[in-house]
């Protein structure tokens, strides 16, 4: 049976979320109509009652597709792959799906933390008091940017010659740390991040890639 790519499907979010992006950008990349519903943070709606019913965490991305739901980003892409699997988001081969996960689980595992250590602080106006996590998180963060752009050198995307959720999946954190890094709060802090594309140009013609798909104007969120 065909899928219908049509039916029922809901995006709860909030929109500067690189969580909530990551999903939204693996709904369009396949193609999917749904429903975005962007929940406000400041006005507590992440932990009304009705939120919480759906995700107890209080979290976002969550995806309900009927009555079924699924939360945590990745989980979210997992589910969209095996139930819509064309296009494929994670590799036309086992091979390719095993590098996908690869380079998904060392970004979760080694620069998902020193990334929101700088950008939260900055995000939420308390850099000043939360200087040194900053300071400690820089060195990692660089080391990991390094990392990608190693892996970006003559090559188009993370993984093999195809856009996959590892391009996805990682992409919302690297714009966001950039936004971040372009606060007046900065100032105090010499993150050597700004432009990306002079430190690390493989990663800056990246993202410019990322950003010229159809669909991503859509994801951009629009109070950015």
């Amino acid at each position: 049976m065909v899928p219908q790519k049509n039916i029922d499907i809901e995006l709860f979010s909030i929109s500067d979320s690189p969580y909530g992006w990551r999903a939204q950008l693996a709904l369009e990349f396949k193609g999917l109509k749904y429903t975005p519903r962007f929940l406000s943070a400041s006005e507590g709606e992440n932990r009304s009652a009705a939120f919480l019913a759906l995700n107890p965490r209080g979290k976002v991305p969550v995806l309900k597709h009927g009555k079924l739901v699924v939360y945590e980003s990745l989980a979210v892409m997992a589910y969209l792959e095996s139930r819509f699997p064309d296009p494929p988001l994670f590799g036309g081969s086992s091979a390719l799906t095993g590098h996908v996960w690869q380079r998904l689980s060392e970004f979760g595992s080694y620069a998902d933390v020193p990334i929101r250590s700088i950008i939260l602080p900055l995000y939420f106006g308390v850099a000043d008091a939360r200087a040194d996590e900053i300071r400690r998180a820089l060195p990692s963060v660089h080391e990991e940017l390094a990392f990608l752009e190693q892996a970006l050198t003559n090559h188009r995307w993370l993984v093999d010659e195809s856009l996959s959720a590892a391009d996805l999946g990682i992409y919302p954190f690297i714009k966001s740390l950039e936004r971040a890094a372009g606060k007046d709060a900065t100032n105090a802090f010499d993150l050597e991040l700004l432009p990306v594309s002079k430190r690390y140009p493989a990663l800056g013609a990246w993202t410019k890639r990322i950003e010229t798909l159809p669909y991503y104007r859509r994801t951009y969120p629009p109070h950015w």
